[in-house]
């Protein structure tokens, strides 16, 4: 049985963005542009402390990685949501290139449910450098405006790191936590030994 004691620090700054994901769409409802953006920048600070920590302390977990991996895709889609209510000419006007790493998520997670009955928590060198992109350019976007370069960046890399999550998804017969990348996963033992 879980208990308090059973979470460590790391859990507990994922379970910050967990629980600020329904307060940060009340204040997109409530039409605060600025308190939301303050509030996101803080979420998406909280998912850099918590993967330091954990490497740091020598405290990761397969139960922190999903915690964290839900954390993640709470904040990217409260992020995208507070797009769509502040920056919908943005958005619209953007929709086609959006869509494409969309719908290549939507498959990733499909074929992760089909064969693990969860999503996956790699925790790539690329997926960490896809969310701190996509964190700077939603945040950029929120506080000063469109930079064209750094969406296009953001798509580019978004599309990249979802097709090399599919790839480790059909490497890997059985769910893992922390794979580095593709390269790295060609010779991980626990590929081996399944």
């Amino acid at each position: 049985m879980l208990t308090f004691k059973n979470f460590n620090i790391a859990d507990w700054f994922s379970f910050y963005r967990i629980f600020a994901a329904p307060i940060l769409v009340l204040i997109i409802w409530s039409g605060e542009r600025e308190l939301f953006s303050w509030l996101l920048l803080v979420s998406y600070s909280t998912d850099m402390i918590d993967g330091f920590l954990a490497r740091k302390l020598k405290i990761t977990s397969p139960r922190g990685s999903q915690l964290d991996s839900m954390g993640d895709q709470l904040t990217l889609l409260v992020g995208f949501i507070g797009l769509l209510r502040f920056e919908f000419e943005f958005i619209s006007e953007q929709w086609q290139w959006i869509l494409i790493p969309f719908t290549l998520y939507c498959m990733q997670m499909l074929i992760a449910f089909k064969k693990y009955r969860k999503a996956t928590a790699f925790h790539t060198y690329l997926a960490k450098l896809s969310a701190i992109i996509q964190a700077a350019f939603i945040l950029w976007l929120l506080f000063f405006g469109p930079v064209y370069w750094l969406f296009y960046t953001m798509i580019v890399v978004g599309i990249i790191e979802t097709i090399e999550e599919i790839l480790l998804i059909f490497l890997y017969p059985e769910w893992v936590a922390g794979v580095k990348g593709y390269i790295w996963a060609r010779n991980d033992e626990r590929r081996k030994r399944n």
